[in-house]
């Protein structure tokens, strides 16, 4: 079997201009770049339909340090959609290259069953997060300079919020000093680095509306607190113009294709684990109105990435998903059951219906929401009829179904029934009921994710914490949603806790307030904002020949 950049790169690609117009965009509507990639204009004289397509969301159960799948069944159940004659669009995040020069890989599917140009973009694409980190870090140096221009915002060093960014897995960058060198090299002070899509710029991308959504959103982030311990803003800055003007084009969303064809739309890629893992508003909201089924993915497990997909960015979308895809692997559910990650192509029916409880977790989440629910077993070649079947009986308790997908060796056609079935879900009436109001309180938020998302007990506050709830109630900065930045491998706050465990609390340590995202990220355990690379990171493998052909890429 080829490996997923020979299919990629061995694949016949329709040009952009064809796939535009196949998805209903007029050529005057995009921005080609080149033969297979193009932004998608942001023209408020463009009149699009109001009558949204039906919203497919594609989340899973918590994964293992590979992944289980999601993008890959995202793209081969649109192209199975699309098969059944129905007018489908997809709409992804980007890539990251920290993990794709790292463990987990990229994220354009797998197999038969991916977005292309594949190699595009999971590397550098149209830009995007190189136009971010820049704009990140131009709000660095301008405050770095402000610093040492007199300092005339009375900022205090000691509270400066506003780390740098960069776009790898870089643990030495975590913690770092700057200003060193003398007076001449601005003042001395502890920073850091984050990854580039743990940047709240990145969250304001994708969570703005327009050009000047995404101003006003610049204006209210809090870099930090003056020595009065009173908020410093961008507006106080006063760039947020020149870091709109950096993010002009990356605001546009990018439109590909997948294999089959089928336009999709990459914008925007937060991670789930430390910021709110989904694609932009901007990138979903386009799909649903040039389509009539629009599937999209939300980040890790759906305890990160789906509930923060129904609970913050529902709310701005204004759409609410017509069905609920938890995707999950008999490769996972073992390994939460106890098998080591070397002995997962064994079969072990006694492991299996033991790690099934974390299956059974998302599913009771994302039931309460009151939309139709599915699971999708991304099938692998060692996963056996007996191990099959074991999990279709347990779904069944839920009063859900659970469908076989074979979608990296099939593409669409391995995704038939789930298709489908989600045509039948999606028709269905729903009653979506959010997880938490507006107006609740912060610790309310708090305890209603851990215990009706987690499945945990309660939240314990660090001495920090509370003291940090108090000061934001006082600005009024209590009730905004709330953003769990928790491990992706564990419905806990411990990575090493697998399955179901219960009676357990969340740890939060500190709250970061994003304004201009509109949030409070609530950091838990020892989760990090700047991953590191592993042992044997995938660089190692990657390789390109004197024709430019790359191999290693997945």
């Amino acid at each position: 079997m080829p490996t997923d950049i020979e299919i990629a790169q061995a694949a016949k690609i329709t040009p952009i201009s064809e796939i535009a117009a196949s998805a209903g965009l007029q050529p005057q509507e995009i921005e080609p770049y080149g033969y297979d990639k193009a932004k998608i204009k942001l023209d408020p004289e463009v009149n699009r339909s109001t009558d949204l397509g039906k919203l497919i969301l594609v989340t899973s159960i918590n994964p293992t340090p590979a992944g289980e799948g999601k993008s890959t069944v995202t793209v081969g159940l649109a192209d199975a959609l699309k098969l059944a004659g129905k007018n489908t669009m997809i709409a992804l995040r980007e890539p990251s290259l920290g993990p794709v020069m790292g463990l987990k890989g990229g994220a354009t599917g797998g197999g038969y069953a991916q977005v292309v140009p594949m190699a595009d973009i999971n590397l550098h694409f149209t830009g995007d997060f190189h136009a971010l980190t820049s704009a990140h870090d131009t709000l660095s140096a301008v405050l770095d300079n402000s610093l040492h221009q007199g300092n005339p915002l009375n900022l205090d060093p000691r509270r400066i919020l506003w780390k740098r960014v960069v776009d790898i897995n870089d643990r030495a960058l975590r913690h770092v000093t700057v200003g060193l060198g003398g007076p001449t090299s601005g003042v001395p002070r502890e920073d850091g680095f984050d990854i580039t899509v743990a940047s709240e710029l990145m969250a304001i991308l994708t969570l703005s509306t327009d050009l000047m959504d995404l101003k006003a959103r610049i204006n209210r982030i809090v870099v930090g607190y003056t020595y009065d311990k009173e908020p410093v803003t961008v507006a106080d800055l006063g760039v947020a113009g020149a870091l709109t003007v950096l993010l002009k084009d990356a605001i546009k969303p990018n439109l590909v294709q997948t294999l089959a064809h089928t336009p999709a739309i990459i914008h925007g890629g937060p991670f789930a684990n430390i910021a709110q893992g989904t694609n932009s508003i901007l990138a979903t909201k386009t799909a649903l109105q040039l389509a009539d089924y629009v599937v999209t993915e939300a980040g890790f497990g759906a305890d990160l990435g789906g509930e923060k997909f129904l609970d913050v960015k529902v709310p701005l979308l204004g759409k609410t998903p017509d069905a609920i895809v938890i995707v999950a692997t008999i490769r996972a559910l073992k390994h939460h059951g106890g098998v080591a990650l070397g002995d997962l192509n064994d079969e072990n029916i006694e492991a299996l219906s033991a790690g099934l409880e974390n299956l059974g977790q998302h599913l009771t989440a994302m039931n309460r929401y009151g939309v139709p629910v599915v699971v999708a077993i991304n099938r692998f070649t060692a996963d056996t009829p007996q191990e099959l079947a074991v999990i279709k009986d347990y779904v069944a308790q839920f009063g859900a179904t659970a469908y076989t997908t074979e979608v990296w060796a099939k593409g669409g056609e391995g995704a038939k029934d789930l298709a489908q079935a989600v045509i039948e879900k999606a028709a269905q009436e729903s009653d979506f009921t959010p997880l938490y109001q507006p107006n609740d309180s912060a610790t309310d938020k708090l305890n209603a994710i851990v215990q009706t998302i987690y499945g945990g007990e309660t939240v314990v506050l660090s001495d920090k914490a509370q003291k940090q709830l108090k000061e934001f109630e006082a600005r009024g900065w209590d009730k905004l949603p709330i953003i769990m930045a928790k491990t992706q491998y564990s419905l806990s706050d411990d990575a090493k806790k697998l399955g179901a465990p219960k009676d357990f609390a969340i740890h939060i340590r500190e709250f970061v307030p994003k304004l201009g995202a509109g949030f409070l990220v609530a950091l838990t355990g020892n989760i990090m904002t700047m991953p590191g690379l592993p042992k044997h990171p995938a660089a190692l493998d990657i390789d390109i020949d004197e024709k430019g052909r790359i191999t290693g890429l997945f």
